[in-house]
């Protein structure tokens, strides 16, 4: 929100206020320089007390008390505050890379493995604050900011202490961001924060909100309509990511995906974000995968690599020294290679087990007849060979393989002994096979997305720092 205006910066003690970075209601933000020789860059949210009424102080002195006692990787540290007999100064960490609208707006839409790794470190700050039981209520792409790759939480203007009982009925926030229960004036709770993260998430994957409207009385006729919320026409997103984003978009609160269900969701997939543990995690499968291959075990071998890949890459993100960051690319190629290799192996081990069961399986099929839900079962494992093979959607083919796996093994639990239920049974082997062998293929394809995104973020921060000095 840069503004045009000409008015000279306050002046501060400690620090020379520079460009004005945005402005609301109550304060302004300023980019500063402390003095000295240090030369530290911050941001100074200036707030003049002219402008506070009642309700404002009490927001304002409870994001004081706030982030004066929390410290978090991934939330806006308050290094200070001052004050004059005109404004109230919050000294705050500076974030060189904007807030995350603008890396939206400049991408247009985010790769699903980009929104991923930027919803594990929302989660990651948002468990944080619901273990203190502090709700955030005014979540939304400009209140999260970049610093380099890493996000951070900011502008707790709103946020209050809120026990998961508690429950408000004060209109806080951003309408296009606010949850249906807080934009009907009904009582709420902390569960608003979730529904913001859904709005964030699916804005980072489809370029616009949910809601998106050219007025308020628009908007707001569609955030109280009693329409379940839908995904665009054709959008192309993983079956966890859409069971998360239907469930964060759920405009009963009760119904809602709750804080513990959030946080152990497959799709945030917490165990893989980048931390301290990733490459102690990465090195300890690494060995078991380098043993299982020396000892033959190409389908383990490949598993454990594969594990292994999963904390390689958050390792690298989590590494901040060039050199070190370097070094385990290098690492990773390696072991994304000798993967690439033992899949080759087991494709071809594969393809003459699966022609060996294509016999057997349209014997099956001819003995289904009787049974229709049986013979549509095999029908979709049928397609989703196709898909496989023909390399046109591998996780569309995985989602099939998943959805007839379930109705087959359904069929084999009532299916008396015989003829039929031997082929049933290896059929089911056979298709598990493939479905484990896909997975594979998806995430060594997924992996190499990232070390690819890595680089371009780790070449932009380069940039971006430059264009600082």
């Amino acid at each position: 929100m840069a503004s045009t205006s000409s008015f000279a910066p306050p002046k501060l003690a400690d620090f020379i206020l520079t460009e004005r970075l945005g402005s609301g209601t109550y304060a302004t933000v300023y980019k500063a320089y402390r003095k000295g020789n240090s030369r530290e860059v911050v941001a100074v949210k200036v707030v003049g007390k002219k402008t506070l009424n009642k309700a404002s102080t009490e927001n304002l002195l409870t994001e004081i008390e706030i982030l004066k006692t929390v410290r978090h990787p991934h939330i806006v540290q308050l290094k200070d505050f001052q004050w004059d007999a005109e404004n109230i100064y919050l000294i705050l960490e500076w974030c060189s890379g904007g807030d995350l609208s603008r890396f939206i707006r400049s991408r247009r839409i985010l790769p699903e493995s980009v929104a991923r790794r930027f919803l594990q470190q929302i989660a990651c700050a948002l468990q944080f604050l619901h273990e203190r039981n502090i709700s955030h209520l005014d979540l939304k792409p400009q209140n999260i900011l970049l610093s380099g790759s890493v996000l951070k939480l900011a502008d707790f203007g709103f946020a209050q202490y809120m026990s998961p009982w508690d429950e408000k009925c004060v209109l806080r926030g951003s309408p296009l961001y606010m949850a249906p229960e807080m934009v009907c004036r009904r009582q709420y709770d902390s569960r608003v924060d979730l529904w913001s993260v859904g709005v964030i998430l699916y804005e980072a994957l489809f370029g616009r909100a949910p809601f998106a409207s050219k007025s308020y009385a628009e908007l707001e006729e569609k955030i109280r309509s009693n329409q379940p919320v839908e995904l665009p026409p054709g959008a192309r997103v993983s079956k966890d990511c859409r069971d998360l984003l239907l469930r964060l978009l759920e405009r009963n609160p009760d119904a809602r995906i709750t804080f513990e269900e959030f946080f152990t969701h497959p799709f945030l997939d917490m165990e893989h974000m980048p931390s301290a543990d990733s490459i102690v995690k990465a090195k300890e499968l690494v060995l078991r995968a380098v043993q299982k291959d020396q000892e033959g075990e190409h389908s383990e071998a490949l598993s454990f690599y594969c594990s292994a890949l999963e904390h390689f890459v958050p390792a690298i993100h989590y590494e901040t020294d060039r050199q070190r960051k370097d070094a385990l690319r290098q690492k990773v190629r390696q072991y994304v290679s000798r993967a690439e290799e033992l899949k080759a192996l087991l494709a071809s081990d594969n393809k003459r087990s699966f022609e060996e069961a294509k016999t057997s399986r349209d014997v099956l099929r001819e003995m289904s007849k009787d049974q229709p839900r049986l013979l549509a079962a095999l029908e979709m494992a049928s397609t989703a060979i196709a898909k496989e093979e023909n390399e046109s959607d591998d996780l569309e083919a995985l989602d099939m393989y998943q959805q007839c796996l379930g109705e087959l093994l359904l069929a084999l639990a009532a299916e008396p002994q015989g003829r039929r239920r031997e082929l049933l049974h290896s059929e089911i082997k056979s298709l598990m096979a493939r479905a484990e062998y896909l997975k594979k293929h998806i995430k060594m394809e997924e992996t190499e997305r990232d070390v690819s995104l890595d680089r371009e973020s780790l070449a932009e921060s380069v940039r971006s720092s430059c264009s600082l000095q």
